[in-house]
Parts: structure tokens; C-alpha cells; sequence
């Protein structure tokens, strides 16, 4: 599946900002690249200190994070290089806006081996860690994102 790009409207200031557009929005998406994991892959992001590793892991944050959205709006979703894959969408959480840049990186085998998420805005990203704390706790998983003091 390849979604293709929209040019920015005129006054367009942040790409997260920009929604309302019911073509855009994918219910159905699943990201293909989550059903192909390499044993040691790594998720790492802004929005969580260090790297979560392992399959059953990323599977788990992955998961997580697609289930606290309202709603996704793809910008772009598609190849990369030569094995690689690129996600740019907006979605919303508790009514603020997030955006998202996902780079997908994979081993020779074709698995994914590591995946980076760039969040913004900064106040959004927050309470989407924060969230995702919450939905970890009591888990070695929750260390990894913010506290309510961050």
C-alpha cells in the first residue's frame, strides 16, 4: 500500500494541524512491516528514553500506540530506499493533535530491524508518553516513557 503526499494548503503553519479531510483518515491501516519482525529488533523515539527490543515488545508499543488514537491521517506511507519504509501522518489523542515521521529500517532478510518515531508537538508528545506510562505500568516497559513530573 502506498498513500500518496498532499501538498501543503496556503497558511499551513504545522503539518499536525492540518485535518478534516475524511479521504485522508485510515481506519483499516496495518502497518505490513509489523508482521515481519527480527527477534532483536529496536523501536526508539522522541517521545520515550532509550529503546524498546525485542519482537513481542515493539509488537506490544506498536500496538499500544495505534489504540490511543482517534483517529490517522496519512500524509505519506510508503517505500523508502531500497528495503526501507516511511509513515508521515497526523492522528489525534484526547483531542491534541500528533504528528508522526516512522522510519522503518530493515535487516538483509527483509525484517525490521529498527524502527524510529519523530512525535510533535512537544506538548502533545508529552501526553502521549504520559498515556502510554499509564497503559505500561507495572511493566519494564512503562521506565521508558514520561512521568507525570516530565
Amino acid at each position: 500500500m502506498s498513500i500518496k503526499s498532499r501538498a501543503p494548503a496556503d497558511g499551513d503553519t504545522a503539518t499536525y494541524l492540518r485535518s478534516g479531510d475524511p479521504a485522508r483518515r485510515f481506519t483499516d491501516y496495518y502497518p505490513a512491516w509489523l508482521d515481519n519482525l527480527a527477534d532483536d529488533v529496536t523501536v526508539e523515539g522522541s517521545m520515550l528514553d532509550g529503546v524498546v527490543q525485542g519482537a513481542e515488545a515493539v509488537r506490544t508499543v506498536v500496538g499500544t500506540i495505534r489504540s490511543l488514537y482517534e483517529y490517522q491521517e496519512f500524509n505519506f506511507a510508503g517505500p523508502y530506499r531500497e528495503n526501507d519504509w516511511i509513515e508521515d501522518y497526523i492522528a489525534q489523542v484526547r483531542g491534541e493533535p500528533i504528528g508522526c515521521v516512522v522510519l522503518v529500517t530493515r535487516n538483509a532478510a527483509g525484517q525490521t530491524k529498527h524502527v524510529a518515531a519523530s512525535y510533535r508537538p512537544r506538548s502533545s508528545l508529552l501526553l502521549f508518553s504520559r498515556l502510554l506510562r499509564e497503559k505500561f505500568a507495572g511493566t519494564p516497559i512503562a521506565e521508558h516513557f514520561a512521568t507525570s513530573g516530565d
